[in-house]
């Protein structure tokens, strides 16, 4: 395989991913690494959690590992700005780079706040840079706004609280989360931030982030003025396709793949945020912006991109997770709206399962504390059990604790 060059494009966990799984595949070509951020591949989950308390955020690879062990060159702080799929060609600013296997890791770029380019103190939580801004404004006693009641807006209410800081979060929707885990148990969800002493405010929007070149205060819909120090959107993520205008590729919500993370252009596949892709397990296209999929899917798409003719699909149950106060809130599978049953626990108290029902079959689960129950029913998804496997399991599970 030597003299062939793989492209990976994006200095992410899916990019890192990519190269590290091309190198124990054997593959002893050529490999770029190329990142829009000046910094070393790092891990994003810590950024609106444990990174926000203080901890710090190492890299996962040093550049001598990369560079000398791995065989990576690293284009760093240099963003990708146009893929030509005919000649091969990746350009980043000035330079161009030749590939015969590309993978696109580009990941996502948060949503800003419409007209505060010119404030400071605002602020979305996607890159290091990001989170180190939000750290110092919280270290120095902001008061917090925090627009959108997702998990990063959460984890950033949580951080402030944890400093014993005021922190009122603005949601659009009548109930959080609605897309993530469904009506209900985003209520249930919800009620931690009052336990916690959160003002949660849903149902309305913001009108206006006002101030004199610093923010001040933030005008809802219904005419509240909030006064503001430092305001945090976690209003979502738009994939970052922007670059691969005129390539050639299916962009719709991502880059278009099939199961295998095949785009449709010889020799390129993608990986992590940026890919939609079909997958088997729910046969559906999906595109996550979670951390086990944005590995799995690096990994894959690169083993894929060198050897197509053995390409295998990727095929997962979702999973992610979110750290809010002192609880931990997890999720597998799809929030289908079918039917969703709390099984154990309370939702207004401090530990509960809740499962999803998608026709006959179990599609999702969710846990409030269950650290210890929440793989085995991705491991039960995965499997294709049906509804009532699933309330079959919960129902032992919920005697065993009862008789522990």
């Amino acid at each position: 395989m030597s003299g062939r060059r793989l492209v990976v494009v994006g200095a992410s966990l899916a990019g890192l991913r990519a190269v590290e799984a091309a190198r124990k595949s054997g593959f002893d070509g050529s490999v770029v690494l190329i990142g829009a951020e000046p910094h070393l591949p790092y891990d994003r989950p810590p950024l609106s959690k444990a990174f926000l308390d203080g901890a710090g955020l190492p890299a996962f690879r040093t550049e001598e590992v990369l560079r000398d062990e791995l065989g990576v060159r690293l284009v760093l702080g240099a963003p990708a700005t146009a893929l030509d799929t005919v000649a091969r060609v990746v350009t980043a600013g000035e330079r161009e780079f030749g590939y015969d296997a590309l993978v696109i890791a580009t990941g996502a770029a948060a949503r800003t706040l419409p007209g505060t380019g010119g404030l400071t103190g605002v602020h979305t939580l996607r890159t290091r840079d990001d989170a180190l801004a939000v750290r110092s404004a919280l270290d120095d006693g902001a008061r917090t706004v925090v627009v959108g009641a997702g998990f990063i807006g959460s984890e950033v209410a949580s951080a402030a609280r944890k400093r014993g800081l005021d922190v009122t979060i603005v949601e659009a929707l009548p109930t959080p989360l609605v897309r993530a885990v469904g009506e209900t148990m985003g209520r249930a969800c919800g009620a931690l931030h009052a336990r916690n002493g959160t003002d949660l405010r849903c149902g309305t929007g913001v009108a206006a982030v006002e101030g004199d070149g610093r923010v001040e205060r933030v005008r809802l819909t219904d005419g509240t003025v909030l006064p503001a120090d430092l305001v945090v959107a976690g209003i979502g993520a738009v994939p970052s396709t922007g670059w691969l205008a005129g390539a050639g590729l299916s962009l719709d919500d991502g880059v278009v793949c099939d199961e295998t993370l095949f785009t449709g252009a010889p020799g390129v596949y993608a990986a992590g945020d940026v890919a939609r892709w079909h997958n088997p397990a729910f046969g559906r296209h999906m595109r996550l912006e979670h951390w086990t999929s944005a590995a799995e899917q690096g990994a894959t798409a690169a083993r894929n991109a060198l050897d197509p003719a053995n390409a295998k699909s990727y095929s997962t149950v979702p999973y992610f997770w979110s750290d809010w106060y002192d609880s931990r809130i997890q999720f597998v599978g799809v929030p289908a709206t079918e039917e969703v049953r709390v099984v154990d626990g309370d939702p207004g108290g401090d530990r509960f399962v809740a499962l999803y029902r998608e026709g006959d079959r179990l599609a999702g689960a969710l846990t409030l504390n269950g650290q210890t129950q929440i793989m085995k029913y991705r491991a039960l998804i995965m499997r294709g059990a049906s509804w009532a496997d699933g309330l079959e399991f919960a129902g032992r599970r919920r005697a065993a604790l009862e008789t522990a």
